[in-house]
């Protein structure tokens, strides 16, 4: 009798669902509000736009380094599996356990409210202002809003649709990236054939309070604002067990990727940079919407708000997709919910793992705390991101007979400066926020009692 085989992940993704996916993953709202932020730090035109290319420098390196370890470890995981193979299953366990409790999770809650938000301006039952019921808890009253159902509604749409399984999870998601892509390069397009609102200067001479240690201060704080709008870059590694052909794909599904949405990034804000002088930026919330007014009057803005809803639920199908592929491959090992290993076998997907997730991001999403939590883990997210670049070093230190396809692009230089921005990043947020890193670190601490009770479960010594 022939050997039934358990249902396993369908290996459908090709290089073009790659890079899609990463675009996807990158580009949501902040784009479209990062560039307010850096210009109320570090009003100078030339020093954004030095920030953004930065930014996607550093993203570029971390994405070609990413890329040997997805094609060394080529299934569901990403950086569970990295971490865990090069340092132990305790590290990957716990980063796994803080992308459940806050990181994935909190993110998708995070992205839902920004499509809640966005919604609410085109119809009013959705928008957050409107409070649709009000209970108190003794001293603290739970609201919902319009903003919190649009957004419990997109996150149940979307995972309704990864349900169905992966060609129509990524369907959807392409479909959105493309979308995204052209309201873009349509806002670049437009934006610099019209004549310039403000003339940027940018080469003009630095203001005198940002004169020695505070220049340095003030473009940290840009950076962490733009690596922030470059988060997710990774997302395409927790799919690699998904790829057609991972050992080449992966690698050149993040590269090009990576360097897409960093040119995009680059020409929007040079749009910006003339739609609106940075004395009138800094500060500003909505800069895309506030620069295609000012470009092309009301409409542009309404335009744009529509853009902006498009990338939000675009990115939203983007984070369901990849990131429900970590949980089961942690579950797999005896490390979570044994139910959180299963895969469908008609569609192919990790059902499970999919709307556990769903049900604690709606948790979070109504609870109204995601900001916070998602605040507190910045920090520990960024530390975890760094041990997955060190295991290039380590795992060929360990390892080097293992086979690999791909081999990081300028090694060692090209990791060793992804590392090194990497940590200047981290003592940056430390410096920044100290309270809630500190706190971020906290909740990963939470994750080793649970990895030591899933641990004796793995061995049988609790049933």
């Amino acid at each position: 009798m022939a050997e039934i085989k358990p249902p396993s992940l369908a290996r459908d993704l090709t290089a073009r669902d790659g890079t899609l996916l990463t675009i996807g993953s990158i580009v949501g709202t902040g784009i479209f509000l990062t560039t307010g932020y850096m210009a109320a730090a570090l009003p100078h035109p030339g020093l954004i736009m030095l920030a953004w290319v930065a930014g996607g420098l550093l993203t570029i390196a971390g994405a070609l380094t990413y890329g040997e370890l997805g094609a060394m470890f080529p299934q569901a995981g990403g950086l569970y599996v990295f971490l865990k193979e090069a340092y132990g299953p305790l590290w990957g366990f716990l980063y796994g356990w803080t992308a459940f409790l806050v990181i994935m999770t909190g993110g998708i809650a995070a992205v839902a409210a920004a499509v809640g938000n966005v919604l609410g301006g085109f119809i009013p039952y959705f928008a957050s202002s409107h409070r649709i019921a009000a209970v108190p808890f003794g001293p603290w009253t739970w609201t919902l809003s319009g903003a919190q159902i649009a957004s419990v509604l997109a996150i149940l749409l979307l995972t309704a649709v990864n349900h169905r399984g992966l060609k129509a999870g990524s369907g959807i998601q392409n479909v959105l990236t493309w979308i995204k892509i052209g309201s873009i390069l349509g806002l670049a397009i437009f934006g610099l054939s019209r004549s310039a609102p403000a003339m940027p200067h940018y080469f003009a001479a630095i203001p005198g309070h940002l004169a020695g240690t505070a220049l340095i201060s003030a473009f940290g704080v840009a950076m962490i604002s733009a690596l922030w709008t470059f988060d997710g870059w990774y997302g395409l590694t927790f799919s690699a067990g998904e790829m057609k052909n991972p050992g080449r794909d992966l690698p050149w599904g993040l590269l090009v990727g990576t360097c897409v949405v960093t040119g995009l990034y680059l020409l929007v804000n040079v749009v910006y940079l003339r739609a609106l002088p940075i004395a009138q930026m800094a500060g500003v919330e909505k800069v895309g919407e506030a620069s295609a007014t000012a470009l092309f009057g009301a409409v542009g803005g309404k335009l744009l708000g529509i853009a902006v809803f498009i990338s939000c639920f675009g990115a939203l199908a983007s984070t369901i997709l990849y990131s429900s592929r970590i949980y089961q491959p942690i579950a797999a090992d005896g490390l979570f919910f044994r139910r959180l290993a299963a895969i469908d076998p008609k569609t192919q997907v990790p059902a499970a793992s999919l709307w556990a997730q769903t049900g604690w991001s709606i948790v979070l999403a109504l609870s109204g705390t995601f900001e916070q939590l998602y605040t507190y883990v910045i920090f520990a997210s960024i530390l975890f991101q760094i041990g997955v670049g060190a295991a290039v070093f380590v795992l060929r230190a360990k390892r080097p007979d293992l086979p690999r396809p791909y081999r990081t692009w300028g090694y060692p230089v090209v990791p060793a400066l992804f590392l090194l921005a990497s940590l200047a990043l981290v003592a940056t947020t430390l410096a920044e926020k100290p309270v809630e890193s500190l706190w971020g670190l906290g909740l990963v601490a939470l994750g080793l009692p649970a990895y030591a009770i899933w641990k004796r479960r793995a061995k049988g010594v609790v049933t």
